[in-house]
């Protein structure tokens, strides 16, 4: 059986961070490991706390993990600040995905340090990138409103090492989400019509977990792309209508399994 690894953040609610990457995993068939790098106080609402682990403990996590597990892929999540990421750089299995998480959608900052730290450290380990539009203008300090602006973001962040980068376009508007990436020495784009939904809590996390369980099993990296936005739409249209919380529900990673697109292998 594969053996995938997520560096993440705990989420109390349960729909995003550790918790929505091993059902991403199990989903796929994939057993999940995992490097606890922060805990959280959360629910659909907001953020109301944090706590980050120490960077020895998160050390620890990784050697007790790559010691004993075959784990063929990697991502990382929430890593709180610059010694956490530091850590994960030092000891990062091969196939990485990092996927920078700086700040919650209610407006939380979730890292501490400079967002360019996770293009000095982790972008030279990185096999795919995959920030939203607005981390990408955190991490290079300007707007990205049209399209050319983010084809030059791709290539600009795929500069400092990343070999795929995907700019996640969910937090965009139109009838389709439009995620642009550089693949190949190339730009190129991933489409899915728009899920009307206020159900998207860990969408990203989810994203990144399914492209890593998609390289665990042996997929190309354009293929495992390409399946992780099958799987995230699909989640979305299996939670459209449901209410669960106050706020921005999760996605529905069981749901997405049983979708008559058979998006999960």
């Amino acid at each position: 059986m594969p053996v995938a690894l997520t560096i993440a953040g705990s989420d109390s609610g349960g729909g995003a961070g550790i918790q929505a990457d091993l059902l991403t995993f199990a989903a796929h068939r994939v057993h999940g490991t995992t490097v606890v790098t922060a805990l959280t106080a959360q629910n659909t609402v907001g953020v109301s706390a944090s706590l980050t682990v120490p960077p020895d403990f998160i050390t620890a996590q990784l050697d007790a993990v790559t010691a004993d597990f075959p784990v063929a892929a990697a991502k990382t999540g929430m890593l709180g600040g610059p010694e956490q990421l530091a850590a994960v750089a030092a000891g990062a299995p091969a196939n990485l995905v990092v996927d920078p998480v700086l700040v919650a959608t209610s407006g939380a900052r979730l890292y501490t340090g400079d967002p360019r730290d996770y293009l000095r450290l982790l972008g030279p380990v990185t096999t795919v990138f995959t920030p939203n539009l607005p981390e990408a203008e955190l991490l290079l300090g300007r707007p990205l409103s049209t399209r050319a602006d983010r084809e030059e973001a791709v290539r600009e962040l795929a500069r400092h090492g990343p070999r795929v980068v995907v700019l996640k376009g969910g937090h965009d508007s139109g009838d389709e989400a439009v995620d642009v990436c550089w693949l190949e020495g190339r730009v190129t784009d991933l489409r899915a019509r728009r899920i009307t939904t206020g159900n998207t809590h860990g969408t990203g996390c989810t994203f990144s977990a399914a492209v890593t369980a998609r390289l665990a099993h042996g997929d190309h990296v354009g293929a495992a792309l390409a399946a992780a936005k099958r799987y995230v739409t699909a989640g979305l249209r299996a939670a459209a209508t449901r209410r669960l919380g106050a706020g921005a529900g999760p996605l529905d990673h069981v749901g997405a399994i049983h979708d008559p697109e058979r998006t999960v292998q």
